[in-house]
């Protein structure tokens, strides 16, 4: 026996380093957020509150814990996410986006002590990303405002690129106070990474400078490094835009980590009430996360502007000014979210679950908002020191998440499920970016699992989500995606 534990606890810690170091970015489906997390909930709708999920409740409500019937159990999943997403404009190809496929490893480990259940986790909350060609969107995406295509592009071969990557480290426990009722909670350390290659057109950006002359329709940009570029530009500062485009670029290329990164902190609250032996009724609440801005060395901005001819005071040549330095996103967190939910025993064999999550979304995502500090570049020093100031509005909505779903075990080893998963879209159509598209609305489920023994067990589940189509005006995207998670599960 004491063999048998030591070698579980050698699979567990090589489970733990590995799920680290190698959680990627989960492009996500209720906004940034999973529609449901571990296959035994995606495969019911999502829905998680009321009933025992497995080590997958630290993510959800971590009193479900409580409803664990073995002493211990061990929980190894992957998550395989398929986005499809199109982006397309009039008089344009469409641009169709690689990044398509996402593995997503994720434990959990869970034990009872008396009245209390305590454990440990690795789950990514979620994320959303894009990868485009280089000039294959490029052309269009910059001219996203005007609708005509920017001058100067050339063949610059410049990739567009997003990706936003939000994992958890928990550290959950549940308490049960008497034969109806359980209490839980969880310590969450959040980190968070994001990659970025996005190309502005010069109007958008022009329109983004009210000391130029900007209406912020868009968003706002300032800072003392406008005022080196005027001195460059000059008297082309006119409505024609002496700014052709723009390129904000920081990426490290992986699928596994982001070049910005932060850390921070976060909790769970969570309850359990079973009325009767029918029917357990649940609720969560989940903080917002407390993180630091996320920050990267070695980011690189360009502009590509208009320069003006001192000597005969005309507009000169079009020249590329690029700057490195680094950058900071500021005040990225991840929402507040309150969710309850019910399940309901209605035959030995079937149980029918039923959940409603708000999702805050407009708290912590009303502006995207970066700053840009030089300390090189290609015009003889001139932006070193000099800082640039720039926010894209987004003006998210909050999300209202509706989860039905339903399992039946058809035979002593083999459990059926089934559920749809209902939201709303959060992200405003005017405010639509391409590169952020987390438009996706509904989804449906099937799953399954296995009891192989009393000690085994595996868990399966496919997701549907339709294709949901968005537009800012200018430019379309439309978003789809195929879904997979499957789990082994070992009891002691």
């Amino acid at each position: 026996m004491k063999q048998t534990q030591k070698t579980a606890v050698t699979v567990f810690l090589s489970i733990l380093l590995c799920t680290l170091i190698l959680a990627p970015a989960a492009h996500a489906t209720n906004g940034m957020n999973m529609e449901g997390y571990g296959p035994i909930a995606t495969g019911m709708g999502g829905a998680s509150m009321a009933y025992d999920n497995g080590t997958a409740a630290m993510m959800n409500n971590p009193a479900t814990l409580s409803l664990m019937e073995s002493k211990a159990r061990l929980d190894l999943a992957i998550g395989f996410l398929g986005p499809n997403i199109t982006t397309s404009m009039t008089g344009a190809p469409d641009a169709k986006s690689s990044a398509d496929l996402f593995m997503m490893p994720a434990f959990g480990y869970a034990r009872k002590s008396g009245q209390f259940v305590y454990g440990m986790g690795v789950f990514a909350q979620g994320g959303m990303g894009t990868e485009y060609a280089a000039n294959g969107i490029m052309d269009g995406f910059v001219s996203m405002i005007t609708g005509t295509a920017a001058p100067n592009m050339g063949s610059a071969g410049l990739p567009t690129r997003s990706e936003v990557s939000v994992g958890r480290f928990l550290i959950p426990v549940a308490y049960t106070v008497n034969d109806q009722l359980s209490i839980g909670g969880s310590l969450d350390f959040v980190w968070a990474g994001m990659d970025l290659q996005m190309v502005m057109g010069g109007e958008q950006m022009r329109d983004m400078m009210a000391s130029f002359g900007g209406t912020n329709t868009y968003g706002t940009m300032g800072g003392s490094m406008l005022n080196v570029l005027g001195s460059f530009v000059g008297t082309a500062l006119d409505p024609d835009s002496p700014v052709n485009w723009g390129y904000f670029n920081f990426s490290d290329g992986s699928d596994f980590s982001g070049k910005a990164k932060a850390t921070g902190f976060a909790g769970k609250l969570g309850g359990v009430y079973k009325v009767n032996k029918e029917l357990t009724l649940g609720v969560t609440y989940h903080s917002k996360t407390a993180m630091g801005d996320l920050e990267a060395t070695g980011a690189t901005l360009q502009f590509n502007v208009n320069t003006n001819d001192a000597v005969v005071g005309t507009i000169g040549p079009a020249t590329t000014a690029t700057a490195t330095g680094k950058i900071k996103v500021k005040d990225f967190e991840w929402p507040q979210m309150i969710g309850a939910g019910a399940a309901y025993q209605a035959t030995d064999k079937l149980l029918v679950v039923f959940d409603y999550k708000w999702i805050n979304w407009a708290a912590v995502m009303k502006n995207f908002h970066m700053t840009f500090t030089a300390e090189a570049d290609n015009f003889g020093g001139a932006f070193v020191g000099s800082v640039l100031d720039a926010t894209l509005i987004q003006k998210w909505k909050d999300q209202h998440v509706f989860m039905l779903g339903a399992s039946h075990k058809t035979t002593d080893e083999l459990t059926l499920r089934a559920g749809m998963n209902i939201a709303n879209n959060p992200v405003p159509d005017f405010y639509m970016n391409p590169l952020f598209p987390a438009i996706i609305k509904n989804h449906y489920m099937i799953g399954a699992g296995y009891a192989i023994n009393k000690a085994n067990s595996v868990d399966a589940s496919f997701t549907y989500a339709p294709e949901v189509k968005a537009s800012n005006g200018f430019v379309s995207t439309k978003h789809s995606q195929q879904n997979t998670q499957i789990m082994y599960s070992y009891r002691f």
